[in-house]
């Protein structure tokens, strides 16, 4: 069952309405989605998907997102875009009919526009998945096992690894779940939060950085534990060079993935973060401006990236 904490985070993420978005302005080429996907855990706590992406992607390789990807249509919404590539990257099914009996997806709320380098207006959805409450309330034990129910089916071109993080840690300096926090490569602990301030969007920025313990049974490249360490143990014996990810004690989430997780728990806990952060949710703002100068046009141009220099432009509309 669900904490009393949890209830109202949910609570307060299916009232949130967010301000009008540059989403639909933004050409077809432009427009990303991605799927912050909640569930309980064994004690009640909301916990979010988060995956490693493949080292063989063109953007951000072998970097922790939220699952997601570019819209296919124009009339594709965000949340239909964020299920449809979640389907595509992890296997969770894009219909409540196709899930494992008992279990459904509620689409919560979206929530302002992020802008990531590559040119994209990211709108980041979040949904909670859950048992039904027919089956909750017949069987109060499928809520403390979504996470051991629902393993994903990774696709290896596009997801290295999926893992989970505690939601309202987002929003702390230090760890605070119940499970063990971060060690580094010796067994030693490691801090869980880092941030430092940059400059960006011609202001003041803040960098955060989470680094997530891995668990010992993290779904890696759609093997199961018996193939990953037979796979392993030929990769040793040719030669071969072993997957970078089996030496990781750490997941770091940084970058756009941090900011939208931190923004998003913010709106769910009623809370502000332990650590200093920007007080403004998303890039409504700028993604409107750049839109004024002819930036995020509908053709893309190999090596289309924001500099600082075309916000500095941006900035003075």
């Amino acid at each position: 069952m669900l904490s009393q904490s949890s209830a109202q985070a949910l609570a307060r993420l299916r009232a949130y309405s967010p301000p009008p978005t540059q989403w639909y302005n933004c050409p077809l080429t432009r427009r990303a989605a991605v799927l912050i996907l909640l569930f309980p855990d064994r004690y009640g706590d909301l916990k979010v998907v988060l995956t490693i992406r493949a080292s063989t992607l063109r953007s951000y390789a072998g970097q922790a997102a939220l699952p997601g990807g570019k819209a296919d249509s124009l009339n594709e919404s965000p949340f239909d875009t964020a299920r449809r590539e979640t389907y595509e990257e992890i296997g969770l099914p894009t219909t409540s009919s196709k899930l494992p009996p008992g279990f459904a997806v509620e689409h919560l709320c979206e929530l302002p526009a992020h802008l990531a380098k590559t040119e994209l207006g990211v709108r980041p959805c979040v949904a909670f998945l859950c048992p039904s409450p027919t089956d909750q309330n017949e069987n109060p034990a499928t809520a403390a096992s979504v996470e051991e129910k629902m393993i994903p089916r990774l696709d290896p071109k596009e997801v290295a690894a999926v893992f989970t993080a505690p939601f309202h840690n987002f929003l702390r300096k230090e760890w605070e779940a119940a499970s063990p926090g971060p060690v580094n490569a010796t067994g030693y602990p490691h801090s869980w939060y880092r941030g430092s301030w940059t400059d960006w969007h011609e202001s003041r920025w803040r960098m955060h950085n989470f680094y997530i313990p891995r668990p010992a049974s993290v779904p890696s490249r759609s093997k199961s534990k018996s193939e990953s360490m037979s796979s392993s143990s030929s990769n040793v014996a040719a030669g071969q060079a072993k997957d970078p990810l089996d030496d990781l004690t750490t997941f770091r989430v940084f970058g756009m993935t941090a900011r939208i997780l931190v923004d998003a728990a913010r709106v769910a806990y009623g809370e502000e973060p332990d650590f200093e952060h920007n007080s403004h949710f998303g890039d409504e703002d700028m993604i409107a401006r750049l839109l004024k100068i002819g930036r995020l046009s509908e053709i893309r141009r190999k090596g289309d990236e924001l500099t600082k220099e075309v916000l500095r432009e941006a900035s003075k509309i």
